[in-house]
This record gives structure tokens, sequence and C-alpha cells, in this order.
């Protein structure tokens, strides 16, 4: 019996005809699934079946986080070293044995270790997965391939989430457990498309060792940390970044506490961010890898984000219909500013970086979104959840001025760069 076909317009996105990004595509398509597994029930697993307090889980996951901030950087200079898809490969299989480890938790301290082994290989492999992009792909189709693999995770991490219902329906500690061994096993699973592929891939052992001379020696490449422009980029970046926990954290909390909206706008709302950046991110990339559109693209993002701050603390304000209607509209801003931000974002991470030092400079890079990931849930509370509208109007002050930057550092940047006709002539 053949197999049914794949819709034509799915099918460059999930079996892409280009080798590499076939194999980060089915790689990305696992990962992203146990995700959003992980996502439903893992509150729920930590607290109920291991038994911890949610003050525990929280401090556990916090100290996690400031693992995962080390290791994107650590991961940068393992992927120039040893190979940014040997790097991908071991961090997504300790990543997977680390989630299957929860099983075994019992304790606080063991829960700690185990969120800090899963996170640090988390961060690894999201360091080498950027790296191999930026050695392998080049000019506009560096940008699409990242746009299309975050289209694949959010529309993944979607359908996670939607599997995840079967235990959250049984709401039993043996049905919590069997999607934790899931979980580990879809990780797991996200090593199979990556392995060996330098071997499958003609020239593709040849542009990961970019920067090697003929003896087989590493060229020292400069550290991005003496690169003042590439270091303002991800640090003005990673301000913006934090959008991510406010979505995540800080707009949940400010429903269910300050809003008179029912609690399940906070689903509807996913929902029309995920169909929201399937739809338009890899559209939303297209030109970025021009540095000073890029930047211009930041700065588009960043205002249409500062306005829809303005509008989540406005929902605070009206009846249940005008917060809904309210929460809607900011949304549909704010998911039109993630995919403008991300994509001027990624473009200026792969334009300024030294191609010697590729690895290292996504690493940078991945750690100022390890930091955003770690401190946006403690500045957004403080903020829009702790002091409502004006919280909201710091936040939308912060992220505008922020975006503005960005595009200032990227004109004088590109105004720096040799322009094609001199390079012509």
């Amino acid at each position: 019996m053949p197999r049914p076909a794949l819709p034509p317009t799915l099918r460059p996105l999930l079996l892409p005809t280009e080798p590499v990004e076939r194999a980060l595509t089915l790689s990305t398509i696992t990962a992203a699934l146990s995700t959003g597994l992980f996502f439903s029930v893992s509150a729920l697993y930590f607290t109920r079946v291991i038994g911890l307090s949610a003050t525990t889980v929280g401090l556990g996951l916090t100290i996690a986080g400031a693992v995962g901030v080390a290791a994107s950087y650590l991961g940068g200079h393992l992927a120039d070293r040893v190979g940014a898809d040997r790097l991908q490969v071991v961090a997504n299989a300790v990543q997977g044995a680390a989630l299957l480890a929860y099983v075994w938790a019992g304790t606080a301290l063991t829960f700690t270790l185990i969120a800090c082994v899963a996170v640090g290989g988390r961060s690894l492999q999201g360091t080498a997965k950027a790296a191999v992009q930026a050695r392998w792909f080049t000019g506009p189709e560096r940008v699409a391939v990242r746009a299309r693999l975050r289209v694949v995770t959010n529309v993944c991490i979607g359908l996670g989430t939607c599997l995840a219902a079967a235990a959250l329906v049984a709401d039993t500690a043996a049905a919590y457990r069997a999607t934790m061994v899931a979980i580990a096993l879809l990780t797991g699973a996200a090593t199979v498309p990556l392995t060996g592929l330098r071997q499958r891939v003609p020239g593709l052992a040849a542009c990961l060792a970019a920067g090697v001379d003929e003896t087989g020696a590493r060229l020292r490449g400069p550290s991005p940390l003496r690169d003042r422009t590439y270091l303002t980029s991800v640090a003005l970046n990673s301000v913006i970044a934090m959008q991510f926990g406010m979505q995540s954290v800080g707009v949940p909390l400010w429903i269910a506490t300050r809003t008179d909206a029912p609690t399940v706008m906070i689903s509807v709302l996913l929902v029309v961010n995920t169909v929201f950046v399937a739809l338009f991110q890899v559209r939303a990339s297209r030109g970025t890898h021009d540095i000073g559109y890029a930047g211009r693209t930041v700065r588009r993002g960043s205002l249409l984000l500062g306005a829809a701050c303005l509008l989540y603390g406005s929902a605070g304000s009206g009846g249940a219909v005008v917060a809904v209607l309210v929460l809607l509209a900011a949304e549909l801003l704010g998911s039109a500013a993630e995919v403008w931000c991300e994509a001027g974002g990624w473009g200026l991470a792969y334009e300024l970086a030294d191609p010697l030092s590729a690895g290292a400079y996504q690493g940078l890079s991945q750690t100022g979104y390890a930091l955003a990931n770690m401190l946006a849930p403690l500045v957004v509370t403080a903020t829009a959840v702790d002091h409502g509208l004006p919280g909201w109007m710091l936040l939308a002050t912060l992220f505008a001025l922020a975006g503005t930057a960005v595009a200032e550092l990227a004109r004088r940047a590109a105004g720096r760069r040799t322009s094609p006709v001199e390079l012509v002539a």
C-alpha cells in the first residue's frame, strides 16, 4: 500500500531536498514534539510524582538555567574544536539520557543535578545547531533555513502539547512517568538523522573544518568577546528576547490575576501565536542577510512589541469582552513583532560574525538567549505583573529603545563594510 504523499506546500518544509537541512529538520521534529510534551507535564510530574514543592522546582530550574548560560557559550568553542555536527549529536544524546533520568529522581538534589545536565545538554545542542547553519549555509539561505526550522519547531511543540492531553486526562503517576519516558526517547531520536552526517554529505566535513590550515591545526579566529559591535548586538537583542518570557510567564499571569478575561484565553493566544509564526516567519526573514535591513527589521518589530505591551496592560481595565478583544489585538501585534525581531536578530548574529570563529560567535549569540530566558520571568513579573499598566509601559519603552539602538548599530556596521561595487572594481 503506497504511503500518503505530503501536501505540496508541506513537503519543502518537512522534507527539504538539501541533505543538511533535511537532517536538521527531521531532528527538530522529534525534539520539538518532546519539548511540547515536557512543557505540558513537567511541572505536574515534578510536584505530584516526585513530590517537590513549587519553590524547590523553581530554584532547581534557576540553577539549571545558569548552567545553560555557561553551556551555551562553552558550546561555541567546542563546536569550533570538535565539529558542530559531532557536538550536536553528543549533546542531544546527553539531554535525552538526562530526561530519562527524571524517572528515577526522588530528591531535590537529584532533581537539580539532572536538570543541570538536561538544560546544559539542550544549550550545547542549540549552539551546535546554530554553528552548523552558520558554516554550511550562506547568504539569504542561512536565515531562511533558520526561519523554516523555527516554523517546524513551533508547530511540533503545539502537536506535542496536544499529545500530552492523554497524560493530563489520566492524571496518574504512571501516566506522567510514561510521558517522561516518551519525552526522553523522542529527544534521543533527534540524534538519528544527524549521526554520520558528514560522511553522507560531500564537502560538509571540509566546510565544518573551515579555519583549519593544511597541517590540520586550528587557525585562531578573533574572540567575540573582543568584538564590541557583536557584543553590543547580542546584549540589545537579548533584551528584546525577553519577549518570550513575557509571553510564557507574564501574559498568562496577567490574564489570570489582573483581567476579567477567561483563563482559556491563555491557550487561545498560544494558538494564535503558533499559527502566525507558521504563516509569516519565513516571509519575515527575507532580506535580513543584509545587515542594515536586519537592523531596521528589528527596530520595526520592537516598536510593534512596545505597542503590544501597551495593549496587554490596557486589557486589565475593561470587562471580559473588552479584555478578550484587546488581548487578541495585542497577541497579533506581539506575534508580528516576534517574527520580525527574530528574523533581524538572526541576520545580525550570522552576518556580523567572523567566519573563522563561527562557533564561538554563535555560542555568544545563544548565550544571550539563555540569559534572556533566565532573567525574563523576574523582570516581567517585577514590572508588568506587579505594577500593572505602568509596568507594561516600562517594558514597552525598554523594548522600543533596544530595537532602535539595534538599528543604529546595524547602520554603522553596514557602513563599515566594503560595498559589492567596490569588490567588483
